[in-house]
């Protein structure tokens, strides 16, 4: 548990952001609302008990050591990425302090481990990026799947959602994503990302019970293609997402996501089934839930509980999968997700 710590979140007042504040205080910890409006931070401070809130813009770097102190660490949930991740992780180094992050997009992941791998292992500090339902439980899972492997020929992870509400973040992110491709599309194969204009093609993946055979859009890739090779020896990575889910994204008029419970989740539900291939043997790893957003909290706020009590296996930046122990961690979901392991 928490034990009273101090973690700030910055981009506390977003759809995610609020939904780490609430399960780092139901974890013991104390968050520290930080951002940069302070008019959303100020909004909701009756109903948010504990510090007042941090104002601090990624353009201000002194603004966001103030935001940052005492704090034993920092959850970054302001997208876009893009913009976000390389400022504030700055500050977490000089803070000296683990940084995690909800980022989906590819780029802006891909760009953590290519800048900031060698400063974070020298300052002896965690930097875990995408430690979010896309990208993070993703690579946890294949980790998990791969149990004694240490190579593989293909993963592949389908995503079987329900339905799309995207936030404005969400939003904002792929608008940001789609500009630095300048409208190409991405797979991860042999062994590196590759920048395309195919159209993408359509499948049915075989979903387990009760989900049942769906039809996907195949590489309609999520982060998982740099958090699974960033550490795992598998030269193809293929992530796919129901159609209904890919519709939904794509339609401009989707409303965000409405409330359907007391915990504050929509009704959205998913499955995420990942298969595991090597030398014709297959393996697979299942995780099942509610709420894509909401789900990212638990994510987030176990890394940064593990990391700080020492439960890792190495330091610097490091994907999920790489730095904890992916089946114990997942298994330290539950009631979050139900798990289910086919070696």
């Amino acid at each position: 548990m928490g034990s009273g710590q101090m973690v700030a979140v910055y981009g506390a007042y977003g759809h995610t952001g609020r939904f780490v504040v609430a399960h780092l205080r139901e974890r013991g910890f104390v968050p520290v609302r930080c951002g940069r409006d302070a008019g959303k931070l100020t909004e909701p401070a009756a109903s948010w008990p504990g510090p007042e809130p941090r104002t601090a813009s990624v353009d201000d770097p002194a603004s966001l050591d103030r935001a940052l102190a005492d704090a034993v660490a920092v959850v970054n949930c302001a997208g876009p990425f893009a913009t976000t991740a390389a400022p504030v992780i700055e500050a977490a180094l000089r803070a000296k302090i683990p940084y995690v992050d909800v980022a989906a997009e590819i780029e802006a992941n891909a760009d953590t481990f290519a800048h900031f791998a060698e400063r974070a292992r020298a300052a002896d500090v965690a930097v875990v990026p995408s430690m979010a339902f896309y990208g993070g439980l993703g690579d946890l899972l294949a980790t998990a799947a791969m149990g004694e492997w240490t190579a593989a020929d293909e993963v592949h992870v389908a995503y079987g959602l329900s339905s799309w509400h995207p936030t404005e973040g969400t939003r904002a992110a792929g608008k940001v994503s789609g500009e630095r491709r300048d409208g190409r599309r991405v797979r991860y194969t042999k062994g590196r990302l590759e920048y395309h204009d195919d159209a993408l093609p359509t499948l049915t993946w075989p979903f387990p019970d009760p989900v049942g055979p769906r039809t996907v859009i195949g590489d309609f890739t999520m982060a998982d293609v740099v958090t699974v090779p960033s550490h795992l020896a598998v030269p193809e990575v293929r992530t796919y997402m129901t159609t209904e889910a890919a519709g939904d994204l794509a339609a401009p008029d989707t409303p965000a996501p409405t409330a359907v419970d007391e915990r504050g989740r929509s009704a959205q539900t998913f499955v995420v089934d990942v298969v595991v291939r090597s030398g014709g043997v297959e393996r697979r790893a299942v995780a099942r839930g509610q709420d894509i957003y909401a789900v990212t909290a638990p994510l987030a706020v176990e890394a940064v509980d593990r990391i700080l009590n020492g439960r890792t296996r190495t330091v610097g930046v490091a994907s999920a999968g790489e730095i904890f122990d992916a089946p114990d961690f997942l298994r330290a979901l539950s009631p979050h997700i139900v798990l289910e392991l086919r070696p």
